[in-house]
C-alpha cells in the first residue's frame, strides 16, 4: 500500500527557513511525478512545486520561484521542500503528492504538515 509521509513543518518567524520531508513507501517513486501543494484556511488548495522522475525538471508557482526549492532522493523514495525567506502568507497545510505520469492529476496524496509564519 502507497503511503506518503510529511515532516519538518512547524512555526517560523517571517524571514526564516524551513525543510519539509515527504517519505514513500509501498513502491519504488523514482521515476514518478512528485509534487507539493498547500492550502490555506479559508482557501483552495493550490500548487507550490513539483519534480519530475526522468531528468528532475523543476516547475514552481509564480509566489514561491526564488525561495522554495523542491529535490528528491530517489534512493530513500524522498522528495524535500527547503523554503526560505518565509512570508506570512506562506502560512497553510503542506501536502506532498505522487503522480504516475509527468502530466495531469495526481495519484497518491499525504496527510499534510502545517507551517506557520509569523510575523
Amino acid at each position: 500500500q502507497v503511503q506518503l509521509v510529511e515532516s519538518g513543518g512547524g512555526l517560523v518567524q517571517a524571514g526564516g527557513s524551513l525543510r519539509l520531508s515527504c517519505a514513500a513507501s509501498g513502491r519504488s517513486f523514482s521515476s514518478f511525478r512528485m509534487g507539493w501543494f498547500r492550502q490555506a484556511p479559508g482557501k483552495e488548495r493550490e500548487f507550490v512545486a513539483s519534480i519530475i522522475g526522468s531528468g528532475g525538471r523543476t516547475y514552481y508557482a509564480d509566489s514561491v520561484k526564488g525561495r522554495f526549492t523542491i529535490s528528491r532522493d530517489n534512493a530513500r523514495n524522498t522528495v524535500y521542500l527547503q523554503m526560505n525567506s518565509l512570508k506570512g502568507e506562506d502560512t497553510a497545510v503542506y501536502y506532498c503528492a505522487v503522480a504516475r505520469s509527468d502530466y495531469g492529476n495526481y495519484d497518491y496524496w499525504g496527510q499534510g504538515t502545517q507551517v506557520t509564519v509569523s510575523s
